[in-house]
């Protein structure tokens, strides 16, 4: 049976990403007019809308401006989802849009009110980062990495703020784990880039949850893939916050289960082992990082399975998990 050492053995051997496909013609963006830009000042996010659409919403003071009814309204072309903005580099009519709208009311929704969709529906890559805080990896007895180690979700995964993650049988997997991670989001191609300037490629972060089947990552073989990626396995939000608002190498970041006022997780992002000036500069001598890309960047100590065996309570249908880190609002979703 092949060992989670075995596998991080074989990983740091030779390690990699794959790409997840590319963009549907719905979804294609075409190039804006002028130069590339990636959104600044901006926390977006994503509304289901009533026919299941999910467009761009802008958080402002006043409420949450609804990016698809004000474009369509006042004739402005502004992309309509995070990952069409984040390829087409069009962040210029956004602002535009948002500059004409954003005193108007009937464009403005009661966050509250609202059905959060998901923030990414088919970015390029997702690429993940495992073992990357010292104290995570000793609970899960190995060694601390010396490069990267880097696998990959898909876009099955990918899951909205208050979703509901619907568990396998029984049969199939049992034992499932929480990881909250910051996320990064690419914004412009990145191609043997170096640490110093490797921050100058983030559009922005959000919240993440690399949501886990530990016997089946673990106990079938090793899999780490099967044990990340089944449907649903990657919530996301609930926001996305450009990256001039955030320093990524101290951040709060906490993971609650149920009424539990106790943290599960409780560190900060200045305890990465590789921070993400490091996993992009070293990501981007592989393989190109492009505008919409995603990375999830590691979860720290706290995780079931780094707990004694007896004291190991996987998670169950019913179980409410909250994911927070500072500066990007709080993560919720439950399980059935």
């Amino acid at each position: 049976m092949t060992t989670r050492r075995d596998f991080i053995k074989t990983a740091a051997a030779g390690v990699g990403a794959a790409t997840l496909g590319t963009a549907s013609t719905a979804q294609a963006a075409s190039p804006s007019a002028g130069p590339h830009q990636m959104p600044r000042g901006l926390t977006l996010l994503s509304i289901e809308q009533a026919d299941g659409s999910e467009t761009l919403g802008v958080k402002l003071p006043n409420g949450i401006l609804d990016v698809a009814q004000a474009g369509k309204a006042l004739k402005i072309d502004a992309p309509l989802a995070l990952d069409r903005l984040l390829t087409s580099g069009n962040a210029a009519s956004l602002e535009q849009l948002i500059s004409a709208a954003k005193d108007k009311q009937e464009f403005l929704k009661d966050e509250a009110s609202l059905k959060f969709g998901r923030l990414f529906t088919n970015p390029g890559k997702i690429v993940c980062v495992g073992l990357n805080y010292k104290a995570h990896a000793e609970e899960a007895g190995e060694k601390l990495p010396k490069e990267p180690i880097l696998f990959n979700k898909y876009n099955n995964t990918l899951a909205a703020h208050h979703c509901t993650i619907k568990l396998p049988p029984r049969e199939v997997s049992y034992k499932f784990d929480y990881e909250t991670e910051l996320l990064i989001v690419i914004g412009k191609t990145a191609r043997n880039v170096s640490e110093a300037e490797a921050l100058d490629y983030v559009a922005g972060y959000a919240i993440g949850h690399d949501f886990s089947a530990r016997d089946l990552q673990l106990e079938t073989g090793g899999q780490w893939m099967v044990g990340k990626t089944l449907d649903g396995f990657a919530p996301i939000g609930p926001y996305f916050v450009s990256a001039d608002q955030v320093d990524p190498n101290s951040l709060a970041i906490e993971t609650f289960v149920n009424d539990e006022e106790k943290p599960r997780q409780s560190s900060n992002t200045a305890k990465f082992i590789f921070n993400p000036q490091k996993v992009i500069s070293y990501t981007s001598r592989l393989f190109a990082l492009e505008p919409g890309d995603i990375i999830f960047t590691g979860t720290p100590s706290g995780v079931i399975v780094g707990m004694p065996k007896d004291k190991q309570v996987w998670l169950k249908a019913g179980d409410r998990i909250t994911s927070r880190i500072e500066k990007l609002g709080t993560l919720k979703f439950d399980l059935a």
